[in-house]
């Protein structure tokens, strides 16, 4: 009874006697809309309580986003390596010519469909542009054909009128050469080109994508550059057996280098998305890992200065009443 007399007491004058010591310590732990009544007591320790709570959660999200992606990125590695022999005989023999001008370009723009992996959809995006930009020209036609959520968000913008075709939702299911070989016969059915240029970011390690531009001429342009020479000109020294002319030959050699190339760049964007999402994750735990000292370093000097300012206020109400 005595004590909690001592305690109404040093309420009634502690205004009087203390000039409230907790503002400073207040204002810098908790914006000034947050800051409860000076007379309420505890609220400060409550509210960084509940921060801390939240960045605990945050930080077992970010954990467990990292292990998924850890573990989709080694389901998709080896099968990523492996696809990449698949597109090389088709640039030994048709070559890959990134400075060819053409007529109508259709830039397929590869990127995810979830966020929270870092800027290779940026990169993309950025690249498909600039390539627009450079190929762009009074007698020349350049389309976009978009591959996954992220870019059609971004190009939508200030390109909708030069989008011919979008397909999202690509990495539902696992990714296999059939999936993709659908994906290629709806383009080559939709869309009319001279030139294919396949923009992805290529793996190279967890922490590192290559961003990469793959070229695919049309049958009728392969022809055109092969009989003017240059690096297309061995064509015409390879023989033709069979009742096939060499237009039925380019036709099918062009359809299946084009579904190879968009197997490896799919599979090589899936893989570098895996990847920047994980050490996105990683990052991010790290972060909120430091948040969470700094608020539990504030929450003990807000509590051991909640405790001396009890024990001034017992001490201020029992001074006033010996005086």
């Amino acid at each position: 009874m005595a004590m909690a007399a001592l305690r109404r007491e040093g309420r009634r004058f502690a205004p009087l006697i203390s000039p409230h010591p907790m503002a400073a310590i207040r204002s810098s732990i908790v914006p000034a809309e947050e800051q409860a009544p000076l007379g309420v007591r505890s609220i400060s320790t409550q509210v960084v309580r509940n921060r801390m709570k939240s960045v605990k959660n945050i930080q077992k999200i970010t954990k467990a986003m990292k292990m998924v992606a850890a573990s989709k990125l080694r389901a998709i590695q080896s099968k990523t390596e492996n696809s990449r022999g698949l597109w090389q005989p088709f640039t030994a023999l048709l070559g890959d010519t990134p400075s060819v001008q053409v007529k109508k370009d259709v830039i397929v723009t590869i990127s995810s469909d979830k966020g929270l992996c870092g800027g290779i959809n940026s990169t993309s995006v950025k690249i498909s542009k600039a390539l627009n930009k450079l190929n762009s020209g009074p007698d020349k036609e350049t389309k976009y054909v978009i591959l996954g959520e992220k870019a059609k968000a971004q190009l939508i913008r200030d390109s909708k009128k030069d989008i011919e075709l979008c397909l999202t939702e690509l990495q539902k299911n696992p990714l296999n050469y059939t999936q993709v070989s659908v994906l290629v016969d709806d383009i080559l059915k939709n869309v009319e080109f001279d030139a294919l240029r396949i923009v992805f970011n290529k793996f190279q390690s967890v922490v590192a994508f290559l961003p990469t531009v793959s070229t695919v001429l049309s049958p009728e342009t392969v022809e055109r550059e092969a009989e003017s020479g240059g690096k297309l000109g061995e064509l015409d020294s390879y023989e033709i057996e069979g009742g096939e002319t060499k237009s039925e030959i380019l036709q099918n050699l062009a359809e299946f280098q084009f579904s190879c190339v968009m197997f490896n760049a799919v599979l090589e964007n899936a893989c570098s998305e895996q990847g920047a999402r994980m050490s996105a994750m990683d990052s991010s735990s790290r972060n909120a890992g430091d948040m969470l000292d700094r608020l539990t370093l504030t929450y003990n000097r807000t509590r051991q200065a909640s405790i001396t300012t009890e024990l001034i206020e017992i001490i201020s109400g029992a001074s006033a009443l010996e005086g």
